[in-house]
């Protein structure tokens, strides 16, 4: 009852030659001419594990990584071509010709990290052929092709951040681009002073809503051409003022994007790869915007929360590109929301230069920290969105790791140049805290009477009713007056103080007056008395401390009066020391 099945004669393979064309998974098409490479039959091989590892599950899913591939591959083969003229198919590879690749590469002065990502794709190519040939793999190659490098290949060094003053002079010049970006496409339709003028440039604007955008050469535009320099206006720039009142044109991209990445601080790529449907979930003035990452092997698909409100809000910014963007996208396949206007016709994914980046920063004339012209990198904004808000979070590593777990949040955005000074000035606070904390208190006369004015002020340190005994000297010790002798942080409570008395100087305990300032100088003496008598190191270590305390903190306190004071009853008093200063 069935017709017989008559099985589909087999495809001739579509790669003809070396030229052929590869609809990678994300980035759109990518012309592969690799006509140029010799030995012809090894170029064969390695076009056919290209066009395999990039087609549907394989591993190279980004157009950027075909071209690197491509890239490789010409560099290789030029490599064989001067030190390896007698390859001429894959069956006479051998390991030997990897590690001499390798090492031309590593004398050539290439970082550790690019150096182990260029021999990759080498093996990862030769490891496809392998896979899909075996028989073409001599042996000791296959062996080889089981590491890519026996050397490690380092740590990556972090791009840095810009610094606040250049973060502030890009979001300026960006949201001043958007609102008018905005504002030329809500505009309502411009006027000619002169009628023949205007009727043909309403024809041309009306094959733009229809078909989206028309070319230069056709008979509409080239008659609006005529009309213009007929009646001596200018023409230039006209293709873009014709199609910048419908659709977004590549120069618009630049601030877009800054702006996003300085306000969301998503990644670049993953930025470009926005859909029209990447925002849901809007609460309490905030949406989730949904993003891909191609690298999260196994977790591509995140999210974020964003605010969302007007224009100045990263939510409202992506409504009105989705909405701005609609028009274009009729003309389009797909639902990137990256649509616009360029070279004479519609594009989808950001495909814009450096070009457009580097004038985009010369028309605003932003410069870097040294005053010369900005190089701007999208990936550098992202550091420095991650930069600020370390900075707003005061390095809370719990409320800074918004994507990343805290080891990667910490290695590849908290410990960045940028980042230095803060960090050092936080260990220096946290120094001068912790040596604080362990200081006597020195109270000079002013201060004094202040106490003994209002008790109420020694709260937090000592009762009030025992701030009066202790300012009279009923509570002193040899340098300084004790507020609790049986309490002391180097003994266990009820315990008397085990420390030599000149660690009164370090105490928190301890509360210098004006009235133990001779017995401090008379100890200052002694200490000095014997630098003359010990080696220096052992002066050092036993009384070098607490000399500086004296000298560089204790006396400056006082003035200069007070401490001749001192000085005067050191003299006239005969002020003995304890007999541990001599132990």
């Amino acid at each position: 009852t069935f017709a017989p099945i008559t099985p589909e004669p087999q495809k001739p393979d579509p790669v003809f030659g070396l030229k052929f064309t590869i609809e990678a998974r994300h980035g759109g098409t990518v012309p592969v001419d690799l006509t140029t490479l010799d030995p012809r039959p090894l170029a064969i091989a390695f076009a056919d594990a290209l066009r395999r590892s990039a087609a549907l599950g394989g591993s190279i899913g980004a157009a950027t990584v075909i071209q690197q591939y491509v890239q490789i591959y010409r560099r290789f083969f030029a490599w064989l071509n001067h030190d390896a003229p007698g390859v001429v198919g894959v069956s006479d590879l051998r390991a030997v010709h990897i590690d001499g690749f390798a090492r031309t590469l590593e004398r050539g002065g290439m970082h550790p990290t690019f150096h182990h990502r260029v021999v990759s794709i080498i093996v990862n190519t030769l490891r496809a052929i392998d896979a899909n040939r075996p028989d073409w793999i001599a042996p000791d190659l296959h062996g080889r092709l089981r590491y890519i490098l026996t050397t490690s290949k380092g740590r990556s060094i972090p791009r840095d951040a810009y610094s606040p003053f250049v973060a502030r002079a890009l979001r300026d010049a960006a949201r001043a681009d958007v609102e008018a970006i905005f504002r030329r496409l809500s505009a309502e339709d411009r006027t000619e002073d002169k009628p023949a003028i205007a009727r043909a440039r309403a024809k041309v604007e009306a094959l733009i809503a229809r078909d989206g955008a028309v070319v230069a050469t056709g008979p509409e535009v080239r008659h609006l051409y005529y009309m213009r320099e007929r009646h001596g206006m200018p023409s230039s720039g006209l293709m873009d003022d014709l199609h910048g009142r419908y659709h977004l044109l590549a120069p618009d991209l630049p601030p877009l994007l800054v702006l996003l990445t300085l306000d969301t601080g998503l990644e670049p790529e993953c930025l470009k790869a926005l859909t029209v449907d990447c925002l849901a979930n809007a609460r309490s003035g905030t949406v989730e915007l949904r993003y891909l990452k191609r690298r999260a092997r196994g977790a591509e698909h995140k999210s974020m929360r964003v605010r969302d409100g007007g224009s100045a809000t990263p939510g409202g910014l992506i409504r009105r590109l989705i909405d701005v963007t609609s028009a274009a996208r009729k003309h389009l396949p797909g639902d990137c929301l990256w649509t616009y206007h360029q070279d004479g016709g519609l594009r989808t994914g950001i495909l814009v230069s450096k070009y457009h980046f580097a004038s985009w920063v010369a028309r605003h004339n932003i410069v870097d920290d040294e005053g010369k012209p900005l190089n701007l990198w999208l990936s550098r904004l992202r550091k420095t969105h991650k930069a600020l808000w370390y900075t707003k979070t005061e390095g809370h590593m719990a409320r800074f790791a918004v994507g990343h777990s805290r080891e990667v949040a910490a290695r590849h955005y908290a410990d960045l140049p940028s980042l230095r000074s803060l960090h050092e000035a936080t260990v220096a606070d946290a120094f001068r805290e912790v040596v604080a904390a362990t200081r006597s208190i020195v109270l000079v006369p002013a201060a004094e009477q202040a106490l003994r004015e209002a008790p109420e002020q020694a709260a937090p340190l000592m009762p009030t009713d025992t701030v009066g005994p202790l300012l009279d000297g009923e509570q002193d010790v040899w340098l300084a007056a004790c507020t609790g002798f049986y309490s002391s942080p180097y003994a266990d409570t009820g315990s008397p103080c085990a420390q030599p008395f000149w660690g009164c100087l370090d105490c928190p305990n301890a509360v210098i007056t004006a009235r133990k300032l001779p017995a401090i100088l008379a100890f200052l003496t002694f200490v000095e008395e014997q630098r003359r008598g010990l080696p220096a190191s052992d002066w050092a270590a036993k009384f070098g401390h607490v000399h500086a305390r004296i000298t560089a903190q204790v006396l400056p306190a006082f003035s200069d009066a007070v401490v001749a004071n001192a000085r005067q009853q050191m003299a006239s008093e005969r002020l003995y020391l304890p007999p541990e200063a001599r132990g």
